[in-house]
C-alpha cells in the first residue's frame, strides 16, 4: 500500500515538473514570437524611412543635416542588436524623426503633398503598431519572467536554464521631453 502511495507521489511529481516546464517553454516561444513581430514592424518602418527623407528632400534641400541625421539613425537602429540597444537606437531614430516632422512644418507644400501625407500616415500607422507590439512582447516577457522567479517554478527554471529575457524599453519619458531642433540654414 505504501509502495502505491509512494508511486502516486511520484507520478504526481513528475506530472507537476512536467506542467511546469511545458509553461515555461509556451511562455518563452511566446516571448519569441513576440520578438519576432515588434522586429517586423520595426523593418517596415526602416523601409519607409527612405521614400519619406526623399519626399521631404525633393521640397527642403537644404534641410541636408536633418535628412542626414534621420538616415544615419535608421542605420543605427538597423544595425542594433539585443533588446537593449535596439530600444536605444529606437529612441535615437524617434527623436530625429520628430526633428524631421519639425523641418516639415516650415513647408506648407510638403504638408499638403498627398505622397508626403500617405507616407506620414504608414509612419504613424507603423508607430502605433510598434507600440503595440512592444506592449505585448513587455506582457509575455513579464510574465514569462515573472514564472521563472516564483516557487515552485524557479526550480524547474533553474534545472532547465531558463533565464530572465530582457523587455523592450523605449525611453519614453526623455523622447517625449526633449525638444526637436530645427536649425534653418542659409
Amino acid at each position: 500500500m505504501t509502495g502505491i502511495l509512494i508511486l502516486c507521489a511520484v507520478v504526481i511529481f513528475v506530472m507537476w515538473g512536467v506542467s511546469i516546464y511545458n509553461g515555461l517553454v509556451q511562455l518563452k516561444v511566446r516571448g519569441d514570437n513576440a520578438w519576432s513581430d515588434v522586429d517586423i514592424q520595426i523593418k517596415r518602418r526602416y523601409d519607409l524611412i527612405p521614400n519619406l527623407v526623399a519626399t521631404v528632400e525633393g521640397y527642403a534641400k537644404h534641410e541636408r543635416t536633418t535628412l542626414q541625421a534621420v538616415i544615419e539613425a535608421r542605420a543605427k537602429a538597423m544595425g542594433s542588436s539585443g533588446v537593449a540597444e535596439k530600444g536605444q537606437a529606437e529612441n535615437f531614430l524617434t527623436n530625429t524623426l520628430k526633428s524631421l516632422f519639425a523641418v516639415v512644418e516650415k513647408y506648407p507644400d510638403l504638408k499638403a503633398n498627398e505622397n508626403f501625407m500617405r507616407l506620414q500616415t504608414s509612419l504613424i500607422d507603423i508607430e502605433e503598431t510598434i507600440q503595440s507590439a512592444r506592449r505585448y512582447y513587455n506582457a509575455v516577457v513579464r510574465d514569462f519572467n515573472t514564472m521563472i522567479q516564483m516557487f515552485p517554478s524557479s526550480l524547474i527554471a533553474n534545472a532547465f536554464h531558463f533565464r530572465n529575457k530582457e523587455f523592450f524599453q523605449l525611453d519614453a519619458l526623455a523622447v517625449e521631453r526633449k525638444v526637436p531642433e530645427v536649425k534653418f540654414n542659409s
